[in-house]
């Protein structure tokens, strides 16, 4: 008989608190031990779900709102769920001369959100971001750990159709 998809989340949820409890034993308690929690929380989920925040406040002994603070200041955590591939166009100043924002714009028509959303099936987070370093190969995007240099609207559409596929979401 199958699970209500309530019972999953929660199952999931549950599962995701225990990463949590695990990371915090690992690194003790006390401030000094944040920014290390946060950042190894993060990588076991994708992102700083409050509940696992929570968590990490009373586990480290900490106040939340210190907790809060240090999340939303620094902007390596993320607070909203994230694509399974995160596409990163370069604005820098190489890119922003050969056209960046018309590849911002064209990946946002492609994945029908705007820069700094996440697509609802969760498959590709659209962020803007300062410089990639690949000047000579402006305008830049990243895909992961993958550099996509000379873009033009059409590569956009190729680039995003090659993660699709790989997928197997072809549009």
């Amino acid at each position: 008989m199958n699970q209500c998809a309530c019972a999953s989340r929660a199952q999931a949820a549950g599962e995701d608190l225990k990463k949590v409890d695990e990371i915090i034993a690992r690194h003790g308690s006390g401030s000094g031990a944040l920014i290390p929690v946060l950042q190894k929380v993060q990588d076991a989920l994708g992102w700083l779900p409050k509940e696992a925040l929570d968590r990490i406040a009373a586990g480290l002994h900490v106040p939340a709102s210190n907790v809060y603070g240090v999340a939303t200041f620094y902007a390596q955590f993320r607070l909203k769920p994230v694509g399974k591939y995160i596409i990163k166009v370069c604005h820098g100043t190489a890119c922003h001369v050969a056209g960046a924002q018309k590849i911002t714009e064209a990946f946002e028509r492609e994945l029908g959100v705007k820069d700094g959303e996440t697509t609802a099936d969760r498959m590709f987070t659209l962020e803007s971001v300062a410089c990639l370093g690949c000047c000579s190969l402006a305008p830049v995007a990243m895909v992961q750990k993958e550099a996509h240099g000379r873009l033009s609207a059409d590569r956009v559409t190729k680039v995003v159709a090659e993660y699709r596929k790989a997928e197997g979401q072809a549009k």
